[in-house]
């Protein structure tokens, strides 16, 4: 289990307030996406669960009416559970055919939303704390790590958006010694997509991104614990909040399970 002053490094790592200067640019994972997608019109964020499933009902039932094997009684099945749901949505003021040609349409905002970054960071030197996770090396044995904003992502939970995770090439000879590492890596941030799976704890995942790092510095917990770290401004201040944590008997900041 990690101890009370890791748990409380790591916080102030991921919390660590942002700075904007000409030798650091220290960016949030909010500062990732492309802020001009995120802002859309979706008829069916106000649905309720019985509403989507009616919804469901309509699309299944129509596609089986297709099928030149289904017999009399299965169509007949199937046109009442169509009518049935259309009946349903229409008493709550809902025209089901209206949303049912929306789908595509507001699926393609979706991903749009989930992937597209932000053509500000595109080629700018940029600093991000996050998580992690060890990827295969690449063809010319350069180390890959996948960053994400989260413990447990890729593993526990599913991977975050492609344009909340970040494909990071490593310079040097740093690898994380465990899964989900706390780290800050600097260098150099580029719009790329990209698409792998490998294995993560217990199976294959597909990791996809939208940014490629190639990193020029990296930061541990032990790096701040042992003052080492070459960004001495920000490490010296989170290094004495930690010792200070972990000096006080009542463990100083409460840090969550």
């Amino acid at each position: 289990m990690m101890s009370l002053a890791g748990r409380v490094a790591t916080a102030l790592v991921l919390s660590a307030p942002l700075a904007f200067s000409a030798e650091d640019r220290s960016v949030d994972w909010s500062d990732l996406v492309d802020p001009s997608v995120q802002t859309y019109e979706d008829p069916f964020e106000d649905l309720s669960y019985q509403q989507i499933e009616s919804l469901r009902t309509i699309v299944r039932n129509r596609e089986l009416l297709n099928d030149p094997t289904l017999n009399e009684a299965r169509m007949a099945d199937s046109a009442a559970k169509i009518n049935t749901a259309l009946e349903e949505l229409a008493e709550d003021g809902i025209d089901a055919d209206w949303l049912i040609d929306q789908r595509w349409i507001v699926a393609d905002r979706r991903k749009k939303a989930a992937t597209a970054a932000n053509p500000n960071l595109d080629g700018q030197t940029v600093t991000l704390a996050g998580y992690a996770i060890p990827a295969p090396l690449e063809a010319d044995g350069t180390t890959v790590v996948y960053l994400v904003p989260e413990r447990g992502m890729c593993s526990h939970t599913p991977p975050p958006n492609a344009n909340q995770m970040i494909r990071a090439r490593v310079g040097g000879d740093w690898s994380p010694s465990t899964m989900h590492e706390p780290v800050r890596l600097t260098g150099k941030l580029s719009i790329e997509e990209t698409n792998h799976t490998f294995r993560v704890v217990d199976g294959n995942v597909p990791m996809s991104s939208s940014y490629v790092l190639e990193v020029s510095q990296t930061e541990t917990m032990q790096d701040l614990m042992t003052g080492t770290s070459t960004t001495n401004d920000w490490a010296e201040s989170v290094a004495d909040r930690i010792r200070a944590a972990g000096n006080r008997k009542t463990g100083g900041a409460k840090a969550s399970e």
